[in-house]
């Protein structure tokens, strides 16, 4: 059943104060000679908040949760696999942080195990060489970019355009102008993460064009 907030009214944008659930144009692959990605467009579609989790407690609630993607940003070579079956097991999408893996080499031959043995739905990094061997593997690929001031917001457009990963993770969420900004720059599928706390946070994302949210706050993976 897809989740949709209520038009208020505008054709476009949304009255934060009225909205209850929502329904936009944003959830569409904007790489075209990518397909890698349609299953998690649908799933984000049907609701656009993703669970960030970073501790086994937060994982079982999130399981029982209505969120349809899975962030997995802890985890170690013991428990990985046993995580991503479990969050697949429930019928949900995972993307490991490869940065944040314990007991990892986080160089080729970890992401060839990774690819090989877990195999999780992509992967979220930060790094470019991870990013280029997770994509020269043919894992879905999400970057992870921190946008503190302006030197950041030009390095990272740069960085988008030059890694050409699948989709753009920003972080601080709570910064619309410059979701809007580089939705348009890059030209990439936008999620934004980070501070995001309230329902305000998750709909001005939405309409600045961002096609996920992902957050750690609980009470968001309900609205």
């Amino acid at each position: 059943m897809v989740k949709t907030f209520k038009n208020c009214g505008k054709k476009e944008k949304y009255d934060v104060n009225k909205l209850e659930y929502f329904e936009n144009s944003n959830y569409k692959n904007n790489n075209e000679d990518d397909t890698m990605g349609d299953n998690l467009y649908t799933r984000l579609q049907e609701n656009p908040i993703i669970a960030a989790i970073k501790s086994e407690e937060k994982l079982k609630r999130a399981l029982v949760s209505p969120c349809e993607v899975i962030f997995l940003l802890h985890g170690n070579i013991f428990n990985l696999e046993e995580e991503v079956f479990r969050i697949k097991d429930k019928g949900k999408l995972v993307y490991v942080h490869a940065d944040l893996l314990e007991g990892s080499s986080k160089d080729a031959i970890a992401l060839q195990y990774l690819a090989d043995n877990i195999k999780p739905d992509g992967i979220i990094s930060t790094k470019t060489n991870l990013l280029k061997h997770a994509k020269a593997l043919g894992m879905f690929t999400i970057q992870r970019v921190f946008l503190l001031d302006s030197l950041s917001l030009v390095t990272g457009t740069k960085s988008i355009k030059s890694i050409n990963a699948n989709a753009v993770e920003i972080l601080p969420g709570i910064m619309p102008s410059i979701t809007e900004k580089m939705v348009k720059k890059t030209g990439k599928s936008v999620i934004t993460g980070g501070l995001v706390g309230e329902k305000s946070h998750v709909i001005n994302s939405i309409n600045a064009g961002a096609v996920g949210i992902s957050t750690s706050e609980e009470k968001i993976w309900y609205l």
